[in-house]
């Protein structure tokens, strides 16, 4: 499967709108994202990293945590592109995005907001400039117990350097009860004896979650695709057929082709494809998203015969 970002790029080109701002209950979070709102369509990372070295910190972390809690279907546009800014920071500058941790953990009371930073941010901070900040965590860690739990998550290969320090000062067990809790779904899925009508209605759910959001029933559905598209693909593309029967956002039609629709598709299912694009212009179009310069050369001239080589 193809990253988000990738998705994003090859299908649609949207931005988000005003009315998303409108659903925050926190005034200093929906400030915050009216300002990216206001702002300039920000084109490239200059432009972004331009806008948002210089806000402050405190603006930042609450611009993260209200981050944190929009659904996927609206992250496109100035949303996207900000988040984007957010994961690239622990690469491009360690010092501020460790400032950002601990003002995120000073600041925002709602843990599972909270845990979001070991998803990408504080992980990615430890494995790509961890010589440079691990003196500095060690020596926050020794007056914050929420560093230490949040720590907790931090999971490095036997061999890393900094496994042993790191398990040193953090509180595993902590941080390991409150993930399971976070992951475990009040209604667990069991997508094998669910309709197609309502498996889509929970494919479009799932997918729809922000990351904060997303428990073990997201892990069930993929699960489900993986074993529906190696056991039985016909039934997969009913599936994606019905989804897109009810489904139409960008964001997620996106999802959509670079997951179950791109993988689906194979020699063994190439006939089926070709008959539902000439009777479906919805599903033809949706075909334009997909990836296929690994396919054998029969199965790209006979993509390139129903969407045409260039897209």
């Amino acid at each position: 499967m193809r990253t988000r970002g990738d998705r994003g790029c090859r299908l649609l080109h949207v931005r988000a709108g005003t009315s998303l701002w409108e659903k925050w209950g926190r005034p200093k979070a929906r400030h915050c994202l009216e300002t990216i709102a206001a702002a300039p369509q920000l084109r490239t990372p200059d432009e972004t990293e331009s806008f948002l070295d210089c806000r402050p910190l405190g603006e930042l972390a609450s611009m993260w945590s209200a981050l944190q809690r929009v659904s996927r279907r609206d992250q496109a546009g100035s949303i996207w592109v900000i988040k984007l800014y957010f994961d690239h920071l622990p690469h491009r500058r360690p010092q501020a995005a460790l400032d950002l941790v601990l003002e995120v953990l000073r600041s925002e009371t709602d843990k599972p907001t909270v845990m979001q930073l070991n998803d990408k941010f504080l992980l990615a901070l430890l494995y790509t400039h961890g010589d440079e900040v691990i003196a500095r965590v060690e020596h926050e860690a020794k007056y914050n117990e929420r560093l230490r739990w949040l720590l907790g998550g931090v999971q490095f290969g036997d061999g890393e350097p900094l496994t042993r320090r790191i398990a040193e000062i953090a509180d595993i067990e902590a941080w390991h009860a409150d993930h399971l809790a976070q992951r475990t779904p009040r209604e667990p899925l069991d997508c094998a004896k669910m309709s197609l009508a309502e498996l889509a209605r929970a494919w479009v759910e799932q997918y729809s979650r922000s990351d904060r959001d997303q428990d073990d029933n997201l892990f069930a559905i993929m699960v489900f695709e993986r074993d529906l598209r190696e056991e039985d693909p016909d039934r997969m593309i009913d599936l994606i057929l019905e989804i897109l029967s009810i489904e139409t956002n960008p964001v997620l039609l996106s999802v959509l082709v670079a997951g179950p629709l791109e993988d689906v598709i194979s020699p063994r299912t190439i006939d089926r494809i070709e008959r539902e694009a000439h009777a479906n212009k919805r599903f033809h179009d949706l075909l334009g998203g997909v990836w296929y310069y690994r396919a054998s050369d029969e199965l790209k001239t006979r993509l390139d015969a129903l969407v045409g080589p260039v897209r």
